[in-house]
């Protein structure tokens, strides 16, 4: 008889599996996801009962007042709401496209020599702290900022109609354009990883196909590389959008500060939810102050979430639509 036949053990020996490992690493994973949802649902709680004094006051007039007078008690969001969506918006105008290059350059163009320190240069951006960000804006790039960006631009498009109100006003630098381009080179970093990681994984196949068949390499990004990763690009976006709806050092440094509406200019000062919060919340009173401030802290919880969802919808309907095709 071989030795292989002597070391094989009778079936009525053999232990079945023990099931104690998988029930346990299941209700541990189960349990984590409860302790997020409950630790989401204890902030919600947390942010309406804190400010139910404002809610049960001003109601919706809340969000559409601009009036903001503690002394008063005169209180609206509008200021905020208005800087934190304008300077998010700004910049993503201004971050997706040239995260899309860099991404582009860094999959498809660069050497391989240059892939990796470029790629390390550019995630070492995120490293740098928010309050670094706000002292190079305010004492560094405003000047600049005001002299080289603000001054053409108003020469450019102050005359247009429509257009020409988002560039009018004097260009002093500091105002809502210039910290939404500090939020664009701040969150560069997160959407450029994203997007040069989900390039990465396309099937080279795929792409040579492509190149075979003359397309250029616009055409193979365009047509085959961003259909096929287009999940894990809009995640990176959503990624870079949150950071940008959040920030508060950078933001509060160049932003301006002021909770006055004058116009819808983007040279003029203003202010943003985190950037409120970061300013008056340590000398608010109790009352109708600190409840204002909670209020405004669960509008940016609200907005969040809205984004957040539009982006879940927007893939469900992109995914719907390619099972329809």
């Amino acid at each position: 008889m071989s030795d292989t036949q002597l070391s094989v053990k009778p079936a009525s020996t053999m232990r079945a599996p023990s099931r104690t490992g998988d029930l346990v690493f299941g209700t541990l994973t189960r349990l984590s996801a409860l302790v997020t949802l409950l630790l989401l649902g204890g902030i919600l709680v947390s942010l309406v009962i804190t400010s139910w004094p404002t809610l049960s006051k001003f109601g919706l007039s809340f969000l559409w007042t601009s009036d903001w007078d503690p002394p008063n008690d005169q209180f609206g969001a509008l200021v905020p709401i208005y800087g934190t969506l304008a300077t998010s918006a700004i910049a993503l105008i201004i971050a997706v496209p040239v995260s899309f290059g860099i991404s582009l350059f860094l999959t498809e163009l660069a050497p391989v020599w240059l892939r990796r320190p470029l790629g390390t240069a550019i995630e070492l951006l995120a490293a740098i702290p928010s309050i670094v960000y706000g002292m190079w804006g305010l004492l560094v790039f405003a000047p600049s900022f005001a002299t080289f960006i603000e001054k053409p631009l108003k020469t450019v498009l102050g005359s247009v109609p429509l257009i020409g109100a988002l560039f009018h006003g004097p260009t002093i630098g500091i105002g809502i354009l210039l910290a939404g381009f500090i939020l664009a080179i701040m969150i560069i970093p997160y959407i450029t990883s994203v997007m040069r990681d989900v390039f990465e994984v396309a099937p080279v196949l795929l792409k040579e196909s492509a190149y075979g068949l003359g397309c250029t390499t616009w055409e193979v990004m365009w047509n085959v590389v961003l259909p096929y990763t287009k999940t894990g690009v809009i995640g990176g976006v959503m990624l870079g959008l949150g950071r940008a709806l959040g920030e508060t050092m950078a933001v509060t440094f160049v932003i301006g500060n002021t909770n006055l509406l004058n116009s819808v200019s983007l040279f003029a000062p203003g202010n943003s939810i985190a950037s409120a919060l970061a300013n008056e919340f340590a000398e608010a009173g109790p009352g109708l102050h600190t409840a204002a401030l909670m209020e405004l802290g669960l509008i940016l919880f609200f907005i969040t979430f809205v984004v957040l969802s539009a982006s879940k919808l927007m893939l469900l309907r992109l995914e719907r639509a390619e099972g329809a095709r």
